[in-house]
Formats: structure tokens, C-alpha cells, sequence
């Protein structure tokens, strides 16, 4: 490709509004250009990076035994009420209202598509001898954010591959599983991105067992919890913790219990306050509906509750934050003086392990603006069972070590789940098994996000000068630079190794502006093209053109007639391998 005859609108400023480095330079390049908050055009240079990311992804899903369809993103709404979804997504879900004749449609965009296969599955699966099948495709999927952001990261129309599995046993879902695992672990190597495996919840998705595929990133939406003793990794809402141990010695004289007056201090920040005390010498106690019955959750002050894993400590199917009323009815106090003592209906209490060390603590009173100093386990209340309640933390104990738990922002990139029945049952999705017993498939889901693989490797891998690509997703693999493209033999000498480039099927442009070549060096760096290859009259005078890796700071100079092999070696290994990218972005080979 000519640089003159294709369309890269590059930047020199930072544009209005983007808060992130890929936000700012996908913009800068010229890789995408914004319509509106959350939809984006991408521009020609933007959409051969995405195409290398959809190949990559889609010959490893095929590799894998995936079978490739294509399905509409609109979909009946009454589809996503069978499954509850339509509910679950809340205004995430963009409907549409389509007007036929004299008869309105309620549909919706698609966010994912588990109700539209499921639904077709149901209709042309029937025998355990037609399964085990993963169907995928990569197509647009539309959420309605509240709050686009941060480029392609958080947007309304994003790409995404999404593959659904249906099995006829667990053993079945499980190699299911493994084998899409494996697959995103080869996509991601290939991607050259620097991922980390979590264990994550599954969210209105549904199901239970499921990993995300996460990119450690400073500025990641998302945090990890990660050990790196043993390797273990989490997200936020799944992270175990491990053993607890008191941070100081425990105070052995139980202090008398004290009421005292906190007059409009309700919040763990305003009581610590006004009490002179630290946020961590508080107990939080938190009144949730579990299935529709009024708990109480006891947390540290200093920590965040968990509800996933409360949920999973009651053996609840749902939990909520009890409304005001209730709150009020079972602890005789509005919100904010809620305490294990005295409550004024009897209910179940759990706690969280790190309450057991906490001695002369304080809570709320069941009392408006009053609060209960002295409070300790055993003689002022006492709680039905503890639990791992809580949000993990920088330094806390690893789960399956003696290391501890190092807290990262990261970008997730992919997920797999686990569903089980959730979909197959809701939807009528059933099999004879060979015994002639009708029974529900059983499902996983994966998603990748395609757009994201882009944006968590510029998010990962730039400089101050621009984006810094590997061969295997770079819009160009070379690109060739005569510093005087009116100088007759430097652009001699530039065409003909543009020809045989492109003849060893080497992806390359040409810059041949007539422009000044800082000019073009800046752009150059800023797109991040893997290999510069320049003609410069002083050094094609001697025989010699410079060469040099987009991560490497000096360029070398190279015989004019053996670049086209050398380079084109070079580039065929790196496609594969990404050896020399690793080696210089993460510092090491693999």
C-alpha cells in the first residue's frame, strides 16, 4: 500500500476528551474515528489491526472443533423473558420497537447471544447423538452504557466473538471447557498480550464456574487479586482469602459497654470521626434479604462486603440490601445505627473471620444517632456461623499459599463459563439420551472481545512516541521511508523494495509523501509499524539502507540487495512467535 493512496488521518494534538493512552493514540493514529459517546468508525489502519485480531481468533476457534455461524443482532424480547434476562440486564438491554402494519415488535439489540442459539438448538438438537457441538460466531453486540468511556474499552457497539458449547454430561461441559480455555490461551500468546487467568463470577450471564482472561493494566476498569508464589488469580467479586490473623495482639480486658450519642453520624467515615477512632475499629452490620429473609452480615469497618460471597455463605438463590422499611422494622433504628446487639427481631447473624479478632469494638445501637462502645463476641452477641465475607485486599494471605495476594488494575479481555442448565431449561432445550429420557443440554459460554485485544495491547505497549505492535497484529508489518521521495534514487531504490516485499507476501506500505521526513518519522512511531526499513541519499550512496524494530532504539545499516531476505525472515519468525516483541515489552521470550 501507498501511503497517498489510503486514508490516515493522524494527530498531532491530544484529542478532546480521551482520558486513557489507547483511547489517545487508536484517535492520534488514525485507527478509529468517533461518531458519538461509545460508537466508533474505524478508519482503514484501525480496521487491518482488527481483522488480524478477528483471524487469529477465529483460526484457533476452528482449530479448537468450533463450527462458525452467524447470527442477527436483533432478537424477539420475549426470548430474554424467558430466560429472566431481560430483567437482569436492565437498561443495559437496548430495545427496539419495530412498527409492522398495524402491529408493533419489541425486540432488542443483542448483548450477547446465549437466548438466540439456545433457542435454535432447541429447535434442531434432539438426540445425544447430534451432540457434543460449540457453535461460535464474531459478530456486533450492543450494550446501552450509561457512561462510555475510555475508547473502545467501555463503548454501546463493541465486536465480539462469542461461542456457545452443548454437552449431554458435566464431563462432557468440562472437556467442552478445557478446549475453549486452551484455545483463548493460544489467541492471547499469539495476540502477544501479557494475560493472566482469573477465576470470576459469572454475573446475569449465569452459571458458576468461569475465568476471565485478564491484561494487567494501570489504567484496567477491573481489579485482580494475583499471587505471584503460586499463581493463584481472581477477580474482585471471587477472590478467596486465606488463613486471617489478628493484626496486633488482643486487647484481654474486655472493656464495659458504653452507649454514646453520634448525633447525624451514620457512615463508617463520619462515626470514626467523631469518635476519634479508625474506620477498622468499627463493625458493620449489614441487613441483607436472603431469598426474601432479613439477615445480618457483620464486616470490619475498614472492608467492603462481598455479596457474592454472601450469597454463597446463606445458600441463597438472590440477595439484596434490605430496604429502608425493613431495616427499621427489625433493628428499631434507621439506616446507619444497625448493631448486633439488641436487635429487635431475632435473625440469622454471619460474619465475616476477620470480626472473631476484633475486641472492644464499636457498632451501631439499634438507636437513632447512638452508637455502642465496648462491644465484644461471645459477651455482648454472639453470630450463628463465620464466613469469608468480604472484598479481598493489597497483602492479604494468599487462599492456596503462604504468599499474599498483590491487588492490580487490569483489562479483561475474555471469559468462559460454565452455565450448566440455565438456558437449555428456560428454553426448552432437551435431548433423548440413549435410554429414551428426555434430559436438558447442557451449555458454556465464551467471549472474547475482540475491539478490547487491540485496546489492552496499545494500553500495554506504547512509548512517548506512539503504539508499539507486534507482527501479528500491526496493520503494516514494514514500512518503508525514503527520507527524499523527490531524490530520483531513493525512490527508485524505495519502490523496488516495496515490489519485493509485497512478492516474499509481506504486509507493507510506502510512505511517498513529499513531506519533510521528521514529518514522516513521527507518524511512523506514533502508528507503531513493527520494521523501518529507511532510503536515505548518504547511505544508499554506500550500498546501505537503516533497519530497525519499532521497540529497538538504534537502527543498523543492512546491504541494500539482502534486506528483502533478512527482513522478510525476521518477520515470517516473529508472526509466529513474537519472540523479539516479548523479549522487548516484558522481558522475555514467551
Amino acid at each position: 500500500m501507498l501511503w497517498s493512496k489510503t486514508f490516515i488521518p493522524t494527530l498531532k494534538e491530544i484529542p478532546e476528551g480521551a482520558e486513557i493512552p489507547s483511547h489517545v493514540l487508536m484517535l492520534r493514529a488514525g485507527l478509529i474515528n468517533q461518531v458519538m459517546a461509545g460508537a466508533y468508525t474505524y478508519l482503514p489502519l484501525g480496521l487491518r489491526a482488527l481483522r488480524k485480531a478477528e483471524r487469529i481468533v477465529r483460526e484457533e476457534m476452528d482449530a479448537a472443533g468450533a463450527v462458525e455461524l452467524l447470527m442477527p443482532s436483533l432478537s424477539p424480547l420475549s426470548l430474554w423473558e424467558r430466560t429472566g434476562r431481560d430483567k437482569a440486564f436492565g437498561d443495559v438491554l437496548i430495545r427496539v420497537e419495530l412498527k409492522r402494519q398495524n402491529r408493533k415488535v419489541n425486540s432488542v439489540l443483542g448483548p450477547t447471544h446465549e437466548e438466540i442459539v439456545t433457542d435454535l438448538v432447541a429447535h434442531h438438537i434432539s438426540s445425544y447423538r447430534q451432540l457434543p457441538i460449540t457453535l461460535y460466531q464474531i459478530s456486533p453486540k450492543f450494550r446501552n452504557e450509561e457512561r462510555p468511556r475510555f475508547g473502545v474499552l467501555r463503548t454501546s457497539e463493541f465486536l465480539m466473538k462469542d461461542a456457545y458449547s452443548f454437552d449431554t454430561s458435566l464431563e462432557g461441559l468440562n472437556r467442552s471447557y478445557e478446549a475453549m480455555y486452551r484455545a483463548y490461551c493460544r489467541i492471547f500468546d499469539r495476540c502477544c498480550l501479557a494475560y493472566i487467568p482469573v477465576e470470576a463470577e459469572s454475573g446475569p450471564i449465569g452459571g458458576e464456574a468461569s475465568h476471565e482472561f485478564m491484561v494487567p493494566a494501570n489504567n484496567g476498569e477491573d481489579k485482580i487479586v494475583h499471587c505471584a508464589a503460586c499463581g493463584y488469580a481472581a477477580n474482585l467479586e471471587r477472590a478467596e482469602i486465606g488463613p486471617r490473623r489478628p493484626e496486633q495482639p488482643a486487647v484481654t480486658e474486655p472493656a464495659p459497654l458504653e452507649r454514646v450519642p453520634t448525633p447525624g453520624a451514620s457512615s463508617i467515615d463520619q462515626v470514626s470521626r467523631f469518635l476519634n477512632c479508625r474506620p477498622e475499629d468499627l463493625i458493620k452490620t449489614l441487613i441483607y434479604l436472603a431469598d426474601g429473609q432479613p439477615v445480618a452480615v457483620l464486616i470490619r469497618g475498614d472492608h467492603e462486603a462481598n455479596e457474592n460471597k454472601i450469597r454463597r455463605a446463606l445458600r441463597a438463590k438472590e440477595i439484596q440490601l434490605a430496604d429502608p422499611a425493613t431495616i427499621e422494622r427489625v433493628t428499631g433504628a434507621p439506616v446507619g445505627f444497625a448493631g448486633p446487639v439488641g436487635l429487635k427481631e431475632k435473625l440469622t447473624i454471619i460474619a465475616d473471620y476477620d470480626i472473631q479478632f476484633m475486641r472492644n469494638a464499636i457498632t451501631g445501637a439499634n438507636e437513632a444517632d447512638t452508637h455502642l462502645k465496648g462491644v465484644n463476641l461471645g459477651r455482648d452477641f454472639n453470630v450463628e456461623r463465620f464466613a469469608d465475607l468480604r472484598c479481598a485486599q493489597d497483602n492479604d494471605p494468599c487462599p492456596r499459599c503462604s504468599g499474599i495476594l498483590r491487588l492490580r488494575p487490569a483489562i479483561e479481555v475474555g471469559h468462559v463459563f460454565k452455565l450448566g442448565t440455565k438456558y437449555s431449561e428456560a428454553l426448552s432445550a432437551r435431548f433423548l439420551d440413549p435410554s429414551e429420557q428426555l434430559k436438558p443440554i447442557i451449555m458454556g459460554c465464551y467471549g472474547i472481545g475482540i475491539n478490547r485485544i487491540l485496546a489492552a495491547l496499545i494500553e500495554t505497549t506504547h512509548d512517548e512516541n506512539g503504539i508499539i505492535w507486534p507482527v501479528a497484529l500491526a496493520p503494516y508489518e514494514v514500512v518503508i521511508v525514503p527520507v527524499n521521495v523527490a531524490d530520483e534514487k531513493s525512490r527508485e531504490a524505495a519502490f523496488q523494495l516495496y515490489n519485493a516485499f509485497q512478492k516474499e507476501n509481506i504486509e507493507v506500505i510506502l510512505d511517498d509523501r513529499d513531506v519533510r521526513a521528521g514529518v514522516k518519522f513521527k507518524d511512523v512511531d506514533l502508528i507503531g509499524f513493527p520494521m523501518r526499513v529507511v532510503v536515505g541519499e548518504r547511505g544508499l550512496a554506500q550500498g546501505n539502507v537503516e533497519v530497525k524494530w519499532r521497540w529497538e532504539k538504534a537502527p543498523q545499516l543492512m546491504p541494500l540487495d539482502k534486506v528483502v531476505a533478512e527482513v522478510s525472515a525476521w518477520i515470517r519468525e516473529e508472526r509466529e512467535t513474537g519472540a523479539r516483541f516479548k523479549a522487548a515489552l516484558y522481558g522475555s521470550n514467551g
